[in-house]
């Protein structure tokens, strides 16, 4: 154990090493990011505190960070498209560039009006994905804002829910499946049309005479390592550094799978008929 723990700490001194400097700050949206499609459709309002992406019939938004970052604790508060959204996909997620790029996902499918959202999560690892698990929530994304974290660090990535964790996806390096660790990413998000797949296999389309569909952003927080110029500066007592799921977090992530999980790459022996991914046995 000893050895695992000193490899581990290793391991996280040559990850930050590159890092210059970690941030833990509520941002602002003119500061940390910048809309970088739709013609207008995507807007930061209320001195930076808001943000909002459109969609219409001519085109959807978008926008990414100013900041890369590697490793680290990423909150965003959204509030998803109201109404009849089917058809629409809000994307929020974090990935690198190149043809091995590593991404870590959360996907707002729409749905029609009184019927669930699917969250779709995945992990892309050297361009390699295929690892979605999807759920409904518990609550109305559309009425509130409600926080949506990722925690990346090197052993493990942890999406959670208004701080209920709904995945964890663990480093299965050891059993030769690779992991995002080397690549710094920045965060997108756009609103965008998918129709032909993202309501009921593209069965339901979008009815346009809703249009403009909007998805709301708002507090913003990263306490994560940023690639950029400056002196190296890290603190190694981060929490996110070494965090793992307590007893109680465990309990929780168990509770959202058993009642809120509607699809598992991980328990899917027809799409994987010689053999579920090496990674499943972690779960």
């Amino acid at each position: 154990m000893a050895s695992r723990s000193s490899n581990s700490t290793r391991l996280l001194l040559a990850l930050l090493f590159a890092c210059s400097a970690l941030v833990a700050s509520a941002g602002n949206f003119y500061s940390d990011f910048d809309i970088t499609w739709g013609d207008g459709r995507g807007k930061i309002l209320n001195n930076g505190e808001l943000l909002t992406l459109s969609l219409d019939k001519a085109s959807g938004s978008g926008f990414q960070s100013k900041n890369e970052y590697h490793l680290g604790k990423i909150d965003m508060e959204l509030k998803l498209v109201r109404g009849n959204s089917a058809g629409t996909v809000t994307a929020y997620y974090l990935s690198s560039k190149g043809s091995t790029w590593d991404e870590i996902d959360f996907e707002f499918l729409g749905n029609v009006s009184g019927q669930p959202y699917t969250l779709h999560t995945n992990v892309f690892a050297q361009g390699k994905g295929n690892r979605e698990q999807q759920f409904h929530l518990w609550f109305d994304p559309t009425e509130e804002f409600h926080t949506y974290s990722i925690l990346w660090n090197a052993q493990r990535i942890i999406f959670s829910v208004d701080g209920t964790p709904i995945r964890e996806f663990k480093n299965a390096e050891s059993l030769g499946v690779p992991f995002p660790k080397n690549q710094p990413m920045r965060i997108y998000s756009s609103l965008w049309n998918a129709d032909d797949w993202a309501t009921q296999g593209g069965r339901v389309k979008t009815d346009w005479s809703n249009a403009p569909f909007t998805a709301s952003y708002r507090n913003f927080n990263a306490n994560a390592c940023v690639k950029s110029s400056g002196a190296s500066s890290y603190d190694p007592k981060s929490s996110w550094l070494m965090e793992e799921l307590d007893e109680t977090n465990q309990n929780k992530l168990k509770w959202v799978q058993e009642n809120y999980m509607i699809y598992n790459y991980c328990s899917d022996t027809q799409r994987f008929p010689q053999g579920l991914p090496p990674e499943c046995q972690l779960s």
